[in-house]
């Protein structure tokens, strides 16, 4: 099989960044604040299956950076930073290294320690009300369950998110990246 060139691969990686943030942009509707840095980070699992992950990280790393310093909204940028940016790589690397059990348990830690953090970084550094994020009032009476009751509902799309993302790389392995080698003169 003919591998890519140092060139291409940073072509590709470049390429990657920049559809990434630009996709991260539109989250300035709050329909996308967790949407669209989810598909960005569909584009590192891409990055993953052609590239490796030492050059998915690169991109994960460079989108990161460039989302924080140039989103509108800041809770996407540090959902893709803390979470969807490098979750496909993670996937990847514990997928083949562990056995099912352990690989979910890491999985859901993973995942809970990462929304954790992005919500207190939104908190405490980018100075985000937690009633704004949470979209709800204090003084309503369910008010204090809505951190709980969000975890878990998280959770949920989580476990949705994951066989996604397992899904899109077996259509893109069967489907798409035949048709793009062929286009490319890859074999």
């Amino acid at each position: 099989m003919k591998q890519l060139s140092q060139a291409s691969k940073t072509a590709i990686g470049g390429m990657a960044v920049a559809l990434s943030v630009v996709l991260l942009i539109p989250t300035a509707v709050d329909l996308f604040v967790y949407a669209l840095p989810a598909i960005a980070g569909f584009l590192t699992l891409f990055c993953v299956i052609e590239l490796g992950k030492s050059w998915a990280f690169g991109v994960y790393f460079a989108t990161a950076l460039l989302s924080l310093l140039l989103v509108p909204n800041k809770e996407a940028a540090v959902m893709y930073t803390a979470f969807f940016g490098y979750y496909a790589i993670v996937k990847a690397l514990l997928e083949s290294r562990l056995p099912r059990v352990a690989e979910y348990v890491l999985k859901f830690v993973i995942f809970n320690a990462s929304v954790l953090l992005a919500y207190t970084v939104l908190v405490r550094l980018f100075g985000m009300p937690l009633d704004d994020i949470l979209g709800v009032d204090g003084d309503v009476w369910w008010s204090k369950y809505a951190i709980p009751v969000m975890l878990v509902m998280g959770n949920v799309v989580f476990i949705v998110f994951d066989f996604a993302l397992t899904r899109m790389a077996m259509v893109y392995l069967k489907v798409f990246q035949p048709k793009l080698r062929k286009l490319f003169r890859f074999k």
